[in-house]
């Protein structure tokens, strides 16, 4: 499966994609990420399909700004908006970030409940529909493509949305956003309300109607669905549905529910590559160290899992008794994508084109010593495998501090110890220490080693495929002089692997390449959801 249909779609049946992991999504408490995996994830996106990728708020740091800014001016096949609140400044940093992108877009939004506008904004109503005019018609001055929300759409009163949306269409709004910013609505009450704006906001017909929905009460994807059938033609959404609080409606949820029952959405398509969910849902997983959980639909590990003996037996006998979709639509690998330590360079190259893997020449020389050398340890690599080890592989290119050597021991009695060897350039740099475990005496070590002694605030460790000779993937986040950085390592040793985490994310504190975090309350920016 290619995408989620074959045929080309009439336009009323085509469903836009807009993908808001690296800004909504990069709002997810710990899930911060650098300049370079913004950009990582913004390839893999535009690889995915999706229509628009909101590529960050440019007004809430410097570093926001040009981390749109670069994904702007690299994207295309895939429109780039930047988040505004309604005001000037705003509205002008987004068009200075996205004016590279080939098409831009500038997303400005203003609450519309009465708890925001008498709590938050202290603003009146009329206060509110002038400002969504001037605000509207100042981001048009910049781009033909131009997004307004109502933030708390689904707790304002349905007759000031009415003339909100109204002032927005006739202001030169190309989509208009209904929001379901705090997971309050339910999908009939969402469905009502959307046919409700569909017959009383004039030009409505004329604009695309968008939702964006969080998961608080659990019904995102559900609420983001019935909007669908309620003629809604945009989904904002996140890869792993990551999100600020329960998170957002998940990208690869709506996709597949629109793919596999499609007798039930009257038919409509997306352009998304359905067999690049998988592989999407692991990059995103690997650089923000927001893991999957197991039961997640589609994309976790025990999405296409069968225990049960007569789950077993029916599966046997025909899979469809037990599955709706074929995990490979999704890109799982299912019982094909084995490699092993007899497979040639050509087996290895085609391995990595099926599941959408493109490397340099130089790169694909490193990635396949990497394979061999896990091919000696483990009896069969999988794409699971291949796809985590050459995003490990590119990841530490940059790594000013490498592992060459180490050794940790620990018994029933006494401390554990570890000893080190790091590479820096052409210096290489021992230490040794003792610790409470293993890990701990191994990061003692390699802080003697290279003077570096960061707060360890995060540390994560999981299997990348099931069974007892997986890899292990490793995810760390430090603190060094109140800068955050992250790393993460891959070995099929667990010790080795986060080793090689807490180096990568000490060689970012010496590269001074410290983490992004989209500001707090009190800092002036919004951080808008």
């Amino acid at each position: 499966m290619t995408s989620s249909e074959d045929h080309v779609a009439d336009p009323s049946d085509r469903v836009v994609v807009f993908d808001t992991t690296l800004r909504d999504g990069e709002q997810s408490p710990g899930a911060t990420l650098t300049a370079d995996e913004k950009l990582e994830v913004a390839d893999a996106l535009v690889d995915l399909g999706v229509d628009v990728i909101e590529a960050g708020f440019p007004a809430a740091s410097p570093g926001d700004f040009e981390a749109v800014r670069s994904i702007a001016a690299r994207v295309k096949g895939a429109s780039v908006a930047g988040l505004a609140r309604a005001n000037q400044g705003d509205i002008e940093r987004a068009a200075q970030a996205v004016k590279g992108a080939e098409a831009p877009r500038i997303h400005t939004f203003i609450a519309t409940s009465d708890i925001h506008l008498q709590h938050k904004l202290r603003m009146t109503r009329e206060q509110v529909l002038d400002r969504v005019t001037a605000m509207v018609g100042f981001a048009r001055s910049f781009t033909g493509d131009v997004e307004f929300s109502a933030e708390d759409a689904t707790r304002s009163d349905w007759e000031f949305l009415v003339e909100v949306f109204k002032r927005a269409v006739e202001a030169g709004a190309s989509t208009i956003n209904v929001p379901d910013t705090v997971g309050y609505t339910t999908p009939t009450e969402y469905v009502a309300l959307i046919q409700h704006l569909r017959e009383r906001v004039p030009g409505m017909d004329q604009v695309a109607i968008s939702v964006h929905c969080h998961d608080d009460l659990g019904m995102a994807t559900a609420n983001t669905l019935a909007a669908v059938a309620a003629g809604a033609r945009q989904v904002e959404v996140t890869v792993n549905g990551i999100g600020e609080r329960a998170g957002n409606t998940a990208l690869e949820e709506v996709v597949m529910a629109l793919s596999t029952r499609k007798d039930t959405f009257g038919g409509v398509v997306t352009g998304i590559k359905t067999e690049r969910l998988v592989p999407t849902s692991r990059l995103v997983s690997g650089l923000t160290g927001l893991r999957v959980q197991a039961n997640k639909a589609i994309v976790g590990a025990n999405a296409f899992a069968h225990e049960a003996g007569i789950h077993q037996d029916g599966m046997l006998k025909e899979r469809t008794t037990y599955e709706i979709m074929n995990p490979t639509d999704v890109g799982w690998e299912g019982t094909k994508l084995v490699l092993g330590k007899h497979s040639g360079r050509a087996g290895f190259r085609s391995t990595l084109s099926e599941i959408g893997i493109r490397l340099e020449e130089d790169q694909l020389n490193e990635a396949y010593q990497r394979f061999l050398l896990l091919a000696d340890r483990k009896k069969a690599v999988t794409a699971a495998d291949l796809a985590a080890l050459v995003s490990d592989q590119l990841a530490a290119e940059g790594d000013v501090l490498q592992l060459v050597r180490w050794n940790a021991s620990i018994g029933s009695t006494g401390p554990a110890t570890a000893s080190v060897v790091v590479s820096r350039g052409t210096e290489e740099l021992t230490g040794d220490a003792e610790g409470n475990g293993p890990v701990h005496a191994l990061f003692q070590a390699i802080e003697t080693a290279t003077g570096l002694k960061p707060e360890l605030e995060y540390y994560h460790v999981e299997a990348v495929t099931p069974g007892e000779d997986a890899q292990g993937q490793v995810h760390v986040r430090i603190r060094s002089d109140g800068a955050l950085y992250t790393g993460h390592g891959l070995a099929t040793d667990v010790v080795e692997a986060s080793a090689r985490a807490y180096l990568a994310a000490l060689s970012k504190i010496e590269r001074g390449q410290q983490t992004t975090v989209v500001p707090g309350p009190g800092t002036g920016a919004s951080r808008w959801s």
